[in-house]
């Protein structure tokens, strides 16, 4: 395996090739504002990194199909909350908190990792493989000290690729909450059908109503519907009825096994995309569905430590994690079409 590092300034205006090989091609460049960005290339598409930016992945392509949301930003931009800069295909939510803030949470949404700035950043290769690799250490006075390590894998010939993270608490006395989420934005698909390997029960409606939903009256219609089992939710087939979002919960997922798979098909292209994990690292999953003129998102499988509706509600369900001193904990997805 050859190990590269990554130089920020290595990164211009002027897109340039960093490694390629039979199987390869990795791309560096820079947007407006200085944003880092690694193009992975593959025989079958492509993964976008910001690899200095929260590892955010901003683009996923394969077979001539984005996988990606459609989203108000052209490009990424500099914030300081994921919400500045939401038009990515996935990024991390977490670490310390995580999810949407209740009125009395302090927390911004999504948690203090996902604009995280990177200390440093490294390519892994070999001939089957590449691994972009970041690291950031969060330190505060009197708070928290932890070393997060996320990764993004693509392997050769491939049109599915890993997402991963590693947490270490570098405290030497003091365990550290721990909320993640790996948190992958699909793009909508009309009539798409979503599947999984767990019962479709097991996909609860969110009765909770966060701050940023405005509900109307004819969301509530529809999110009664549901309730009364007149919808069919694993079908999207009424796309004017997300709009504030559609959310559901699953969750105790070690319930009905380990290896999980969750897909979503387009009939319209005999397409599937597909999201496959553990239950012992995510124990909860969340499905988010948007679908308005600005943004179109059918995010058919969020793993999760907890369900995403703050750190409060973690803590009173009792679904916030520990990490006691010097513990660490990886976390792994596969995804990308079948």
């Amino acid at each position: 395996m050859y190990r590269i590092p990554l130089s920020e300034n290595l990164f211009t205006s002027q897109n340039q090739i960093i490694a390629q090989s039979e199987h390869f091609t990795v791309t560096a460049f820079a947007y407006p504002q200085n944003i880092a960005s690694l193009k992975v290339e593959n025989s079958r598409g492509f993964v976008e990194i910001l690899p200095f930016m929260g590892q955010i992945l901003w683009d996923a392509q394969f077979d001539g199909q984005s996988l990606r949301m459609d989203n108000l930003f052209s490009r990424p931009q500099r914030g300081s909350e994921i919400i500045d800069t939401y038009g990515c295909f996935s990024f991390h939510s977490g670490l310390l908190t995580g999810g949407c803030p209740a009125p009395e949470d302090t927390h911004p949404l999504h948690g203090e990792f996902p604009c995280a700035q990177m200390d440093k950043a490294w390519l892994e290769i070999d001939e089957n493989s590449v691994r972009v690799v970041s690291e950031y250490e969060y330190v505060r006075g009197f708070g928290h000290h932890y070393l997060a390590t996320p990764s993004v894998t693509l392997r050769a010939n491939s049109p599915r690729f890993d997402i991963g993270m590693n947490v270490k608490n570098l405290s030497a006395y003091q365990p550290m909450p721990l909320l993640y989420m790996c948190h992958m934005n699909y793009a909508y698909v009309e009539q798409g059908l979503m599947h999984q390997n767990i019962p479709d029960n097991a996909f609860q409606l969110r009765r909770t109503v966060p701050a940023h939903v405005k509900p109307t009256p004819a969301w509530q219609a529809f999110n009664d519907e549901i309730l009364s089992g007149k919808v069919d939710a694993s079908v999207l087939n009424r796309p004017d009825c997300y709009d504030p979002e559609i959310v559901y919960f699953a969750d105790n997922l070690a319930q009905y096994g380990e290896d999980l798979e969750f897909e979503l098909h387009n009939p319209a292209t005999n397409t599937t995309f597909s999201t496959r994990f553990s239950s012992a690292e995510f124990p909860h999953a969340t499905r988010w569905i948007l679908n308005n003129p600005d943004q179109k998102v059918a995010a058919f499988v969020l793993p999760a430590t907890a369900r995403p509706e703050g750190y409060l509600a973690a803590e009173k369900a009792g679904t916030v994690q520990w990490l006691q001193p010097n513990e660490e904990k990886s976390f792994t997805v596969n995804t990308g079409i079948k």
